[in-house]
C-alpha cells in the first residue's frame, strides 16, 4: 500500500467520540508528547499489514477493528512503541502519529501538500526558525503546520485563505496537532492582494509561498511584500500554471531567472535477496518553483537564451476544472468541519478576516 493511501473503510475502527473537546496543550506541538501515553493524546495503531488508525486516548473510549480490539484505558501508561496483543491473537504497535502521518489521515477540506513536497518547500525554501513567512492557499492546513514547525514561535507567518470554511477546518487540523493555538500563526481570510495591502508592511516578509490555482495573478502583490534578496515560492499542479507563473515572474523584471522542478518518490522493497522497487509509487503531485526579490532600481542578469515565442494573454478567468483541480462537495466539507471542531483544543485560532473596513471601503493604506 502506497504512503499516501488510507486503509479500506472496512478495516476503520469504530470508537466513541470524545466526550469534549481537549484543554489547550502546555507544550507545543511533539515536544509536550513525550513519554507514558495519556488521555487526550493522538495515538497511531498499526496491524501486521501495515494498517494504521490514527485517534484520540479517551477515559470512554474503545477502538476496535477486524483484527482486535481494546479500551483506550488499557493502553494509557504505556510507552510509545509499545506493542499489545488483543483477544482475537493479533498484535498491535502503538506510537504516537509523525507529521507525516497526521497529513494523511486528517480531516480534508481540499487537497493536501504531501510530505513529498513539503519537505523541499521547507528546505530549498529556506523557511529558518524566525522567519516571517507569507503563505496563500491553506487548504486543509498541511503545509501550515510544516511552515510552523520550522519558523518557531519567534517566527511570524500570515496564512490567506478565500474560502471561510476551508480556513476552520484548517484552523482545526492545526490547532489539533500542535495541542493549542500556535503563538506565531495568523490566518485570515479573503484574497490576497488585498489582505497583503492591508496587513503587510512593504518589504517586511521573508518568504512568500502559494498554493493557488493562479499564482501567477499575485506577482505584483508578492514583490511588495517580499524583502529584497526575499524568496517567492509557487506550487502548482499543472504545467500550464507552471509556464503562466514563470513568465510572469520574468515579465515583471523584479526576480532573478525562476527555477522549477517535480519530485518523485519510490519506495523499495527489501527481503533478503528479494530487493527491487514496489510497483507503486507516488509519481507526481505538483510543479515547484522559487525565484529571489531584486534589490529596487536593479534588473534580472540577461538571460543566456531568448525567450522562446508565444505569450498568454491577460483576458479570462481560471476556475478550478480548468486545471482538473479536486474539490470537495460543500456537503462534505460541512460534515468534515462539523467533525474538526469536536477536535479542536478550547484555544482555537481564530480565522480573521484579511482586510480591515478602511481598505475594504477601497481607501489607501
Amino acid at each position: 500500500m502506497s504512503q499516501y493511501e488510507s486503509a479500506p473503510e472496512h478495516d476503520a475502527p469504530t470508537e466513541q467520540p470524545p466526550s469534549r473537546r481537549p484543554d489547550p496543550q502546555e507544550v507545543l506541538g511533539q515536544a509536550g508528547r513525550r513519554g507514558p501515553f495519556r488521555y487526550g493524546e493522538r495515538i497511531q495503531v498499526t496491524d501486521t499489514k501495515g494498517r494504521k488508525n490514527t485517534f484520540l486516548l479517551d477515559p470512554q473510549g474503545y477502538f476496535q477493528s477486524v483484527r482486535g480490539s481494546f479500551h483506550h484505558r488499557d493502553v494509557v501508561g504505556l510507552d510509545e512503541g509499545s506493542v499489545i496483543e488483543t483477544d482475537t491473537g493479533h498484535e498491535l504497535l502503538l506510537l504516537r502519529p509523525l507529521l507525516a502521518d497526521y497529513v494523511l489521515s486528517m480531516p480534508r477540506g481540499a487537497q493536501v501538500v504531501y510530505p513529498k513536497d513539503s519537505g523541499q518547500i521547507i528546505a530549498v525554501g529556506d523557511i529558518f526558525p524566525g522567519a516571517r513567512v507569507l503563505e496563500a492557499g491553506v487548504g486543509s492546513g498541511a503545509l501550515t503546520m510544516n511552515l510552523l514547525s520550522a519558523i518557531g514561535e519567534n517566527g511570524h507567518l500570515l496564512s490567506i485563505e478565500r474560502r471561510e470554511d476551508f480556513a476552520q477546518i484548517a484552523a482545526s487540523n492545526v490547532d489539533a496537532w500542535f495541542g493549542r493555538h500556535h503563538p506565531a500563526w495568523e490566518l485570515c481570510t479573503g484574497n490576497f492582494a488585498d489582505v497583503v495591502a492591508s496587513r503587510v508592511e512593504p518589504g517586511s516578509i521573508d518568504r512568500v509561498v502559494l498554493d493557488m490555482l493562479a499564482p501567477w495573478e499575485n506577482v505584483g502583490a508578492a514583490s511588495s511584500a517580499l524583502a529584497p534578496g526575499g524568496l517567492f515560492l509557487a506550487y502548482v499542479a499543472t504545467v500550464t500554471q507552471l509556464s503562466r507563473t514563470v513568465e510572469a515572474l520574468r515579465h515583471s523584471g523584479l526576480f532573478t531567472e525562476p527555477e522549477s522542478w517535480e519530485s518523485m518518490v519510490r519506495t523499495w522493497n527489501v527481503d533478503g535477496l528479494a530487493v527491487r522497487p514496489d510497483h507503486r509509487m507516488v509519481a507526481h503531485t505538483g510543479f515547484l518553483l522559487t525565484a529571489r526579490r531584486l534589490a529596487a532600481g536593479s534588473r534580472p542578469l540577461p538571460r543566456r537564451r531568448p525567450p522562446a515565442r508565444g505569450a498568454y494573454d491577460e483576458g479570462g478567468y481560471w476556475l478550478p476544472d480548468d486545471v482538473k483541480e479536486r474539490t470537495s462537495t460543500d456537503k462534505k466539507v460541512r460534515r468534515v468541519l462539523r467533525d474538526c471542531r469536536t477536535k479542536q483544543p478550547t484555544d482555537a485560532t481564530p480565522v480573521q478576516s484579511g482586510c480591515d473596513d478602511e481598505a475594504q471601503d477601497g481607501d489607501d493604506v
